[in-house]
């Protein structure tokens, strides 16, 4: 099982940067891929990017493509999103998931653990 604590949210203005962490326990950590999704108010979760257990592959919804990053220190049992030039239409509560899946899986229903949130707001 992996336990997911999401960290690093916060207000900042358009066009600025956050880096997001989430940090897993459990020493199974490695085996899973991570995901990044988001849920504004009024809106489906959806989601952001993922990557697979090694780091080497990762997956972007269009929407931040060239803009977030993901990455992973699986020593440090941590996934991060880098996120570069923030819009208004980013403003969402972020959550990290896990899933014990090979690759970098998009559908939410692949994930099979949750972190509660952290929220992310960008204003213009």
């Amino acid at each position: 099982q992996v336990q997911l604590v999401e960290s690093g949210g916060g207000l900042v203005q358009a066009g600025g940067s956050l880096r997001l962490s989430c940090a897993a326990s459990g020493r199974t950590f490695s085996s899973y891929a991570m995901g990044w999704f988001r849920q504004a108010p009024g809106k489906e979760r959806e989601f952001v990017a993922a990557i697979n257990w090694s780091g080497g592959s990762t997956s972007y919804a269009n929407s931040v493509k060239g803009r977030f990053t993901i990455s992973r220190d699986n020593a440090k049992n941590t996934v991060y999103l880098q996120m570069n030039f923030l819009k208004p239409e980013d403003t969402a509560v972020y959550y990290c998931a896990a899933a014990r899946t090979v690759g970098a899986p998009t559908p939410i229903t692949s994930y099979d653990y949750w972190g509660r949130g952290t929220q992310v707001t960008a204003s213009s």
